[in-house]
């Protein structure tokens, strides 16, 4: 597990990237950090994995203190957004690499995986396109078969058929291994499908996080009308989320439980649909809650 409180960094020493952040990431997850570009989720990655010292706060890995931690560092690997790649190395080469690194390393996975790909195994890495070379950090980094793996906007370049045989795989990895997946991305959708967690970073630091079977079990949209004339008084005794009435029509997004909906239905109303809502939906209606426009966040 890891377990992030008041972490703060900056790079200028006046100016925070990041500022009283706390953050749990449960063990054998996918936990998804969504946010805008800037936001400091390439920052966070870079602290947890001891690239960046962090000014102040603590980050705890498997209860003990990971910066520069070697213990812990080899249990960790790291794709960032910025890819590198040795010049000349082919992907081969950049998986002998990763091997001379990581005890557990699968070999034969990086050529199988690159052969159902079509990834030419022995051409430089750095004349492949920028989704190939993504291909290439991922698949090296899931044959690590390390605890911890780090991806930052993950998905980036990559073409959609491809991103779902990725989701796949990253899904059937963390099963196999016990692995605790952290993924980035600016766009909530891409990783909406796959991630067990989700949080949302924004103002320096991690401003919401829920499980996400929860947050899809907990709220619900509902679509009613009433015989008789009505306004959101008259839905008091519910946990209200977001509430618009249009002609006779209310639309109504409310915490979900066999009590509401008793009380919607003792209404009498002659319209009552029950809506699932998306993930992103749930998201924009928790941040006007708490006073934020999410789509400045992503």
């Amino acid at each position: 597990m890891i377990e992030i409180k008041n972490l703060r960094k900056s790079f200028d020493g006046t100016v925070d990237v990041l500022s009283g952040l706390n953050c749990n990431i449960p063990d054998n997850a996918i936990y998804g950090l969504v946010g805008a570009n800037g936001s400091g989720k390439s920052t966070l990655l870079r602290c947890i994995n001891s690239i960046y010292k962090a000014d102040a706060g603590e980050i705890c890995v498997d209860g003990k203190v990971s910066y520069d931690n070697e213990e812990i560092k080899k249990e960790m690997v790291f794709i960032p957004d910025d890819l590198y790649f040795y010049p000349g190395y082919s992907l081969y080469d950049t998986a002998k690499f990763y091997q001379s690194m990581y005890e557990k390393f699968d070999l034969e996975f990086v050529f199988d995986t690159a052969r159902k790909l079509k990834l030419d195994f022995n051409k430089s890495v750095n004349t492949f396109s920028k989704g190939m070379r993504r291909q290439c950090a991922i698949i090296c980094a899931l044959a690590t078969n390390v605890k911890y793996i780090f991806f930052d906007e993950t998905f980036d370049g990559i073409d959609p058929i491809v991103r779902q045989y990725f989701k796949k795989l990253i899904a059937k990895q963390m099963t196999k291994q016990d692995t605790t997946i952290i993924m980035t991305s600016h766009n909530l959708r891409e990783l909406e499908d796959i991630c067990d967690n989700l949080g949302l970073i924004n103002d320096k630091k991690i401003l919401f996080e829920s499980d996400v079977n929860k947050l899809k079990t907990d709220m619900i949209k509902v679509q009613i009308s009433l015989k008789t004339d009505f306004s959101k008084d008259t839905f008091s005794g519910l946990d209200i989320l977001y509430y618009k009435k249009m002609g006779k029509v209310a639309t109504i997004i409310m915490k979900d439980n066999k009590k509401s909906r008793k009380y919607l239905e003792n209404l009498k109303p002659v319209i009552l649909d029950y809506l699932p809502l998306t993930l992103e939906e749930i998201f924009i209606y928790q941040m006007e809650a708490l006073g934020y426009a999410f789509e400045e966040m992503v």
